[in-house]
This record gives C-alpha cells, sequence and structure tokens, in this order.
C-alpha cells in the first residue's frame, strides 16, 4: 500500500475510514466505528460517519477531519503539507498528533 500523507503527516491511505470509504465496506464502517468509540472516547461515533476520502483528497471528510485545525492552518497558509512550514518541528498543534503518532513526524520530514 503507497502512502496519502495527510497535512499533519499521518498517513490517510492506511486509515480505516478512508479503506472503508474507498471499499465501500460497511463492516470496516462498524468495526472503525466499535474501534474509535473506544479509542477517542467518542460513543456518538456511528458506522454511517464512517465516511472520507483523504484529507488532501477531494470528496467527503470525516467531521474532525473536515474542521481540523490543522488543515485548516495549512490551506490559509496555501501550502501542501506541515513540511512547507517553517515552524513545523516546533508547531505546538502539531505537537498534539505527533506526540500519539511520531510516525507522522517521520513521513512528513521525508516530503522534503
Amino acid at each position: 500500500m503507497g502512502k496519502l500523507i495527510a497535512y499533519c503527516g499521518l498517513n490517510c491511505a492506511a486509515c480505516d475510514a478512508r479503506i472503508a470509504t474507498i471499499s465501500n465496506d460497511n463492516e470496516l464502517r462498524t468495526k472503525t466505528a466499535e474501534k474509535w468509540m473506544v479509542q477517542y472516547n467518542a460513543q456518538s461515533i456511528t458506522p454511517e460517519m464512517i465516511n472520507c476520502t483523504g484529507c488532501r483528497e477531494a470528496g467527503i471528510k470525516i467531521g474532525h477531519c473536515e474542521q481540523c485545525e490543522i488543515r485548516n492552518c495549512v490551506l490559509s497558509k496555501n501550502l501542501q503539507t506541515c513540511a512547507d512550514c517553517d515552524i513545523m518541528e516546533s508547531c505546538a498543534l502539531l505537537k498534539k498528533v505527533h506526540q500519539f503518532a511520531p510516525e507522522a513526524l517521520e513521513n512528513l520530514k521525508s516530503l522534503n
């Protein structure tokens, strides 16, 4: 599987929401909703909400991706990803993601 690097460095190609959307896999939507309810302590997630084509791709975005502060920051600066930003490694917004997904920072570094 190739990579589809998000604005923050996460790999959208490996995201279950994107995989379920692209393959129209309702079983994966259900499993993802159940997993994310526990993982993110968000009991309101339903399988019907699991639809996303990736934050840098055209198409539908899952709620938190559409409203993501990092995504909105990159778009407001007319950048491709956070890798293009001078403060990438000191950015407080990015640190929130990278503390839980250090591979996202490595993905961004690999883009330069």
